[in-house]
């Protein structure tokens, strides 16, 4: 019996947590659609945050490869004074290095809704 309880607390938190950074984020970065990223990406920082071989598989037009993993040693790329443009496979990569930017002082942040799995627009493979 309080092995039961004890998950279903966990379960709980867990399930909070997960709310309180859904709403968080949302707070944090905007989420544009398509045509919305499209008719302000070129005007921004545009940075693809998946790993090396995702981006050489093909990437946005513009894009800057920083990916998730070394954003943190790789701050000094992003401009805090520009609007930054992030874009993952799916959304939810961008949507951490969003939060991490905040945290540093990143305040006009987007990402892409759907990912890079969801963009129509130009590519550029290697």
């Amino acid at each position: 019996m309080d092995t039961l309880i004890f998950l279903i607390v966990l379960t709980a938190a867990i399930l909070l947590y997960s709310v309180y950074q859904y709403f968080r984020q949302k707070k944090i970065v905007k989420t544009l659609t398509e045509e919305e990223f499209k008719s302000g990406y070129r005007k921004a920082q545009l940075i693809d945050v998946r790993e090396p071989n995702e981006f050489a598989g093909g990437h946005i037009l513009g894009a800057r490869n920083i990916p998730l993993t070394q954003l943190k040693a790789r701050l000094k790329e992003i401009r805090p004074d520009k609007p930054v443009y992030l874009y993952c496979q799916s959304g939810s990569r961008s949507g951490r290095a969003a939060q991490m930017l905040y945290k540093k002082g990143y305040k006009d942040l987007s990402h892409l809704q759907g990912g890079f799995k969801k963009w129509g627009g130009k590519i550029k493979a290697k």
